[in-house]
């Protein structure tokens, strides 16, 4: 089921498996989309690494996310463009921006318990119930579904990663989260991004060194990783290529770069993935 505005507002929820890929597939600007796995064994190639999703589990793909070897056995998707519904400018509704979409760091993979299955599955099936109305309110109301389902993805989200510091504190992170994610190419040191949050780099260290993870600086060299895995799996550039995209000042310091993070050179690397062969396509 595919709602489309006129505006180039676009939803669709569908139920998908190996026969029918399209509506993972399909070229949509600006898409990000939910995957809620209905059986075991699915497993896709998701930016290079090997990944398997069974029943109840769920993840949060944006359309930078490069899938290839998709093996699915059955899933539901639901997946909406910017134009229909802005997690940037609705972030003080639902929460994800910087947690399940443009973290940076990971494929945000939820699990879902036995509770709170029936209460996902009640807001998808009032999903697809509103996709049979045709009124004036058909959009606000698919609006609604969407918002009530990635909230209950964050609640769900936060709670599995033990994700309990104070609000402000969690907003803190998942803004320097969606910055990095705008700005990796052009700027590579925490002062940059702390002068754009307005903090002192020293305070920002110190804040994630007590609530996060990584320090800001492993952010930042994990999302230009991701983005130079991405575009060499692509295979549409050369090494040198990659390293002029990313902004580094020569092809030796992304090869350095490269090889102290991956463990491997960039040609080595592409020569690895190569062997199998993966050249499905690209989420989008």
């Amino acid at each position: 089921m595919i709602y489309r505005g006129n505006t180039q507002e676009y939803l669709a929820i569908a139920d998908i498996k190996d026969e029918n890929l399209s509506g993972l597939l399909e070229e949509v600007p600006h898409a990000l989309l939910v995957l809620w796995f209905t059986t075991d064994n699915n497993c896709m190639t998701i930016d290079g690494q090997d990944l398997c999703f069974n029943r109840n589990e769920l993840i949060c793909l944006t359309e930078f996310h490069r899938l290839e070897n998709v093996d699915i056995v059955g899933a539901r998707l639901i997946k909406f463009n910017r134009e229909f519904y802005c997690i940037y400018n609705h972030d003080s509704e639902v929460g994800c921006k910087g947690l399940l979409f443009f973290g940076s760091q990971r494929v945000p993979h939820i699990y879902l318990p036995e509770d709170e299955i029936e209460v996902f599955q009640t807001v998808y099936r009032m999903f697809s119930l509103e996709f049979q109305q045709h009124d004036h309110l058909q959009m606000e109301m698919l609006q609604m579904m969407l918002k009530r389902f990635l909230i209950l993805c964050a609640r769900l989200y936060k709670k599995q990663e033990h994700i309990e510091m104070p609000a402000a504190q969690l907003d803190l992170i998942r803004e320097y989260n969606y910055l990095v994610e705008k700005h990796f190419k052009e700027k590579h040191n925490v002062a940059e991004y702390a002068e754009l949050l307005h903090r002192s780099p020293k305070t920002l260290s110190n804040h994630f060194r007590k609530f996060a993870k990584k320090s800001p600086l492993d952010y930042i060299k994990s999302r230009r990783m991701l983005e130079a895995r991405r575009l060499l799996l692509q295979g549409d550039m050369s090494i040198k290529e990659v390293a002029y995209e990313l902004q580094f000042e020569d092809i030796q310091s992304f090869s350095r770069f490269f090889k102290r993070e991956e463990g491997l050179s960039p040609g080595a690397f592409v020569q690895a993935k190569g062997k199998k062969g993966n050249t499905s396509g690209i989420l989008a």
